[in-house]
C-alpha cells in the first residue's frame, strides 16, 4: 500500500512539473501588447513580417524566434502604454502628422541602439491611432 501511495505521489509530481513547464512556455510566448486592430510579429529583420491571426500565442509558439512585435490601437494610447511598461521617454520625432516617441522600458528588456540611446519601446501616434512596437515599429505606420 505504501509503495502504491509513493508511486501515485511521484506520478502527481511529474504531472505537476509538466504543467508548470507548459505554463512557463505559454507565458514566455504570450503577446507583449494587448490585441489591437492589427498585431504583427517580426522574424529576423524588418522585412520579414507576419500579421498575426486570432491567436498570437499559438503563432509565437509555432513560428520560431520572434525578434519584435507591434500592434495598432485606435485613439491616442501613448500615456497608457508608457505607464503600463514603466517606460522612460528618451526622445521624440515628428514627421507627416505622426509623433514618434522612443522609450526604454525595464519591463521589456533587450532593445536596439539608436544613436546614444538603448530603445526597446517605440510608440507612434497619429490623429486616429496609436502604434506600439518592441523594440521598434518596423515597416510603415
Amino acid at each position: 500500500m505504501r509503495k502504491l501511495k509513493r508511486m501515485l505521489i511521484s506520478i502527481a509530481l511529474v504531472l505537476l512539473a509538466g504543467a508548470c513547464g507548459v505554463f512557463a512556455l505559454l507565458l514566455h510566448h504570450s503577446p507583449v501588447f494587448e490585441k489591437g486592430e492589427r498585431y504583427e510579429l517580426y522574424y529576423g529583420s524588418s522585412s520579414s513580417r507576419m500579421t498575426v491571426g486570432a491567436n498570437p500565442i499559438k503563432d509565437k509558439l509555432l513560428s520560431g524566434k520572434v525578434t519584435g512585435e507591434s500592434v495598432r490601437l485606435s485613439g491616442d494610447r501613448r500615456e497608457e502604454l508608457q505607464t503600463r511598461y514603466q517606460a522612460e521617454l528618451l526622445f521624440v520625432e515628428e514627421a507627416c502628422g505622426v509623433v514618434n516617441y522612443y522609450y526604454y522600458s525595464p519591463v521589456l528588456g533587450g532593445g536596439v541602439r539608436l544613436g546614444e540611446y538603448a530603445v526597446n519601446l517605440h510608440i507612434a501616434v497619429s490623429a486616429e491611432q496609436t502604434a506600439a512596437g518592441t523594440p521598434l515599429i518596423f515597416g510603415g505606420f
